[in-house]
């Protein structure tokens, strides 16, 4: 089953944002971890819903980002200032990306142009939600693990979509958290984002698919459960497989990135649920790709 609304999916795990953008929420008991950063303009629904929900929010005692782009980081500024006891925390690479200035002007220029889109500018500046930059107070690797009260956080490693990626495994839950380093799936529609690398991205698949999940959250469009989400990392690994080849072949017709990229794009793009990020980002992240295989094959 795909959840794609708010509100507990599994015993303690909740799941806060809109349908394009979520965050979850885990239960440790006597704390609670945020993973995921959302957009800024998501914050709205989140602290409605954290009301809604009953949510004790200074049992919030982390936040973590499963990577640097634009579009999980967004919230992080405005929730660090209105739970300030919750340790920021991400690989040590994001924290680079984090602290790098055109990076973070980036992120906030991307943000305010999502809350355009969705008519949320002078909500989100109401509410002091602008992007301001991110302090990464703790950084992890893979083979750590975080504590939430009675729960473990085990930190994998999985770059290819982005060179900070990592997921998060709670193996008493069997649930796993591996934003967008597990593809974006929407009804018939599912991006292989090998964006950073698309070798490493095939490789981290491999990796997550070893895990016993019952439980896999994603931070664009909601969580799969039970057969579902077991079943989720094997398509996975087959898109990966489908979209490698549609770009070699797309590359070697043309030798050409900008017409590679349109010609795999038709193909790619079919079934683009009209709430996800604008099809400009998804050039963007097609021509990365093209780019990559056009290096990795050897005669870009």
């Amino acid at each position: 089953m795909n959840i794609t609304e708010p509100g507990r999916i599994a015993e303690r795990i909740v799941l806060l944002g809109r349908r394009e953008s979520y965050v979850s929420l885990i239960d440790g008991g006597s704390e609670l971890a945020l993973l995921g950063g959302a957009m800024s303009y998501v914050v709205p629904e989140v602290l409605e819903q954290v009301e809604r929900f009953g949510i004790d929010v200074k049992k919030i005692t982390r936040v973590v980002i499963l990577h640097s782009h634009f579009d999980h980081c967004g919230m992080i500024p405005f929730l660090k200032k209105r739970w300030p006891w919750a340790v920021v925390t991400a690989s040590a690479k994001a924290k680079d990306l984090l602290s790098t200035p055109k990076v973070s002007q980036t992120i906030a220029a991307m943000n305010a142009a999502a809350a355009a889109r969705y008519g949320r500018s002078d909500e989100v500046r109401r509410l002091g939600a602008e992007f301001t930059g991110i302090e990464v107070e703790q950084t992890v690797d893979d083979g750590d693990v975080l504590t939430c009260g009675d729960l473990e956080l085990r930190v994998v490693g999985v770059p290819g979509h982005s060179s900070c990626s990592i997921a998060l495994y709670e193996p008493t839950l069997k649930a796993l958290f591996p934003s967008d380093a597990a593809g974006i799936a929407c009804g018939d529609f599912f991006l292989s984002a090998g964006s950073s690398s698309f070798d490493q991205y095939q490789q981290s698949l491999e990796k997550l698919s070893a895990l016993d999940v019952d439980v896999l959250c994603k931070e664009h469009y909601g969580a799969h459960v039970g057969d579902d989400a077991r079943g989720y990392l094997a398509r996975s690994i087959v898109e990966a497989a489908r979209t490698r080849d549609l770009l070699v072949r797309a590359w070697r017709a043309s030798r050409d990135i900008t017409k590679a990229t349109e010609a795999a794009l038709d193909e790619i793009s079919a079934g683009y649920p009209a709430d996800f990020l604008p099809r400009e980002i998804l050039t963007i992240v097609v021509s990365q790709m093209v780019g990559y295989i056009a290096r990795t094959i050897g005669d870009a």
